[in-house]
């Protein structure tokens, strides 16, 4: 049964500054609670429709807590949830180490939360499983980016840091995605490195400017002032893996 007090906690946990107190976020959605389910993640509860409880395999983790839909749509972010929500616990921001062989992404300010959970998705589509992002960019555990990322948020790692003194020291290439850069059709990626993503109005920012390596640029045939920051990293992704 589902106590006031739990509900209370639950709901808390949409806003940032309880989730960093409380060190858990929320979940919402079967196949993202189904997703978690099969992950490292620490899962603390699982609230369910009695259907979807018995779904699960017997020893998945966390505390099962049986509830209505009604109840499920008034704990969550989403009226459209019916079937299941979980708390889990965050995992610790500890660095993140890219190797030769390998490609991340490099967040700049990306604000908005659909943005973020869409690139994390798609950086998993495309087998990147590592981000670097400013402290300014949208919080992982925002429930709008845990739900845009359909489960991704299971594989894909976001590091948060100060971009400039991260990039300071790599030896890898720092690809940046720049209006008058060369275009990604004829670009090289080889076999890693890193790929700038700037804000989604301003771009990259100027003191990351001296840490790009190559330039690139999404070459444009209509008349769109720019393109969506994470339909740009879909693009971008597609391409280095071509090469």
């Amino acid at each position: 049964m589902l106590s006031k007090a739990n509900a209370k906690f639950i709901k808390s946990l949409q806003v940032k500054k309880y989730r960093k107190q409380e060190q858990c976020f929320m979940i919402e959605g079967a196949k993202s609670v189904l997703e978690l389910l099969r992950s490292d993640f620490e899962v603390v509860q699982v609230l369910g429709t009695r259907d979807f409880l018995e779904s699960i395999p017997h020893g998945a983790p966390g505390e099962r807590i049986e509830v209505s839909d009604a109840e499920l749509q008034g704990l969550g972010e989403f009226q459209t949830n019916n079937s299941a929500l979980a708390i889990a616990r965050m995992k610790p921001n500890n660095i993140i180490s890219v190797a030769d062989q390998e490609f991340a992404l490099v967040l700049d300010d990306i604000r908005d939360p659909g943005n973020l959970g869409t690139i994390i998705r798609t950086a998993d589509w495309y087998g990147i499983h590592k981000i670097i992002a400013s402290a300014e960019t949208a919080d992982f555990y925002n429930p709008k980016v845990i739900s845009a990322t359909m489960g991704s948020f299971t594989r894909v790692n976001v590091f948060y840091t100060d971009l400039p003194q991260y990039l300071n020291g790599v030896r890898h290439k720092v690809f940046g995605a720049f209006l008058d850069g060369k275009n990604i059709h004829d670009v090289s990626f080889a076999s890693g490195g890193l790929v700038v993503i700037g804000n989604e109005s301003r771009g990259i920012s100027p003191t990351l400017d001296r840490y790009i390596t190559d330039k690139i640029t999404i070459p444009r045939y209509g008349e769109a002032e720019s393109l969506n920051a994470a339909i740009a990293t879909a693009i971008i992704c597609d391409n280095l893996r071509r090469g």
